[in-house]
């Protein structure tokens, strides 16, 4: 038979159980242990992510909102280098090697109302009454947008002797912080076709087809800076298409909906100017120049791998004034 009194006991001590096992997981003096702040969870969030959370308890986070909301986990000032001093973790007391915020006495508590210009983070009994901010803004830091420096002269034809491209590249002088406006494109391509070989060695021109397109890209092409003493030199030749591939007309790119407009027996007219012309010949390659009469040659539609056909030589214009209709350059 238990003595008098024993009942009490077991209740008292499955409390004192409870209590031991929060005290362990916190750690000494009320801290988290590491293995549940953000060098645990191995990542610090930018803005305001409720996935950014390190496992509890009590549940703490390591996203840059974590210091308005005041849950900041006890090290997300040491394991988050872009903290800045100050940040607050888990009942407005200041995070590990974190100084005190002017303005910032913790006495805020978990679903009160945030300050105007803020937007609550998972809806905890705040409405956000203020214009949505950067993540930067948020934090007091000034949004600073990415600067990239010019665009690198345009490189040979990657592949020479075929329809090829070649590219220009520009690099990055400035990255994106706190929310400014990311990167723009750091490389682009250009269609191109290139009659020599890197060793020197001039191509068949029988097995290349010209690379054209209509004659509006000339036009821009005279806007980005063609030197003056280019602007005069320049030559037109007139075809005859021949058959034309159906492959043509079924295409979707803004850049290329001239090609439906080809058709077989038409007489086209195709400028050939600079940067086009050969540097050596000062001839665009696939003009049929060198062809004897009425023999054929190929072309390609630029943008339009599938769009290629044959095309007859009905000459070379004295005066080089393509109409609008039909009006074509080499590439």
């Amino acid at each position: 038979m238990a003595p008098r009194g024993a009942a009490p006991i077991l209740p008292l001590a499955l409390a004192l159980t409870a209590v031991a096992a929060v005290s362990w997981a916190r750690g000494p003096s009320g801290t988290l242990w590491s293995r549940q702040g953000c060098a645990a969870l191995g990542r610090c969030c930018p803005g305001r992510d409720p996935t950014c959370a390190a496992r509890g308890p009590p549940r703490c986070f390591c996203d840059q909102a974590c210091r308005e909301v005041r849950d900041c986990c006890p090290d997300y000032a040491r394991a988050c280098p872009g903290a800045p001093p100050g940040a607050r973790g888990m009942g407005g007391a200041p995070s590990e090697e974190g100084s005190r915020v002017p303005g910032c006495d913790g006495t805020r508590k978990r679903g009160s109302r945030p300050r105007r210009g803020f937007w609550s983070r998972r809806g905890a009994g705040a409405r956000g009454t203020g214009t949505l901010r950067t993540p930067g803004e948020a934090w007091g830091w000034k949004a600073v947008s990415c600067v990239v420096a010019e665009w690198s002269s345009w490189s040979r034809c990657v592949k020479p002797c075929q329809v090829s491209y070649r590219l220009r590249q520009r690099h990055v002088l400035q990255e994106p912080r706190n929310g400014g406006a990311p990167c723009p494109p750091l490389e682009e391509r250009a269609g191109c076709v290139e009659y020599w070989s890197h060793q020197g060695v001039e191509c068949q021109q029988s097995l290349l087809p010209a690379l054209i397109t209509t004659g509006s890209y000339g036009k821009e092409r005279e806007k980005r800076g063609v030197p003056k003493k280019q602007e005069t030199i320049g030559y037109c030749v007139q075809f005859r298409l021949g058959p034309v591939p159906g492959s043509c007309q079924q295409v979707r790119a803004p850049h290329a909906q001239w090609t439906r407009y080809l058709t077989q027996g038409h007489t086209v007219c195709v400028r050939c100017e600079w940067p086009a012309q050969d540097a050596r010949s000062r001839r665009c390659y696939g003009d049929g120049g060198g062809a004897g009469g009425h023999q054929l040659s190929l072309w390609q539609a630029a943008g339009h791998p599938r769009c290629r056909g044959t095309w007859e030589r009905l000459g070379q214009l004295q005066d080089c004034s393509c109409p609008e209709v039909h009006s074509l350059v080499f590439l």
